[in-house]
């Protein structure tokens, strides 16, 4: 048996797994191919360091947060 996970835990990797889709749907990706664009231009770090803010703020925005970090790490869409 899995040992339960602390609500804070299972918060950010609830938000985690929304947001990744949403980022996909945005730019026409599938969600592998958001994850892995995600993982090499810094948003998944960013996502692990500031779900707690992202979270909070309209999906519209959070999305749009991701995809400057990932243009500022060099990705292009």
């Amino acid at each position: 048996m899995y040992p339960k996970l602390d609500k804070v835990t299972s918060d950010k990797i609830s938000f985690i797994a929304f947001i990744i889709p949403e980022f996909a749907d945005a730019y026409k990706m599938d969600i592998q191919e958001a994850y892995k664009y995600l993982q090499k231009y810094g948003g998944i770090q960013f996502l692990h360091e500031h779900w707690w803010a992202l979270h909070t703020d309209n999906p519209f925005h959070a999305v749009r947060d991701l995809y400057n970090i990932c243009v500022e790490n060099g990705g292009q869409r």
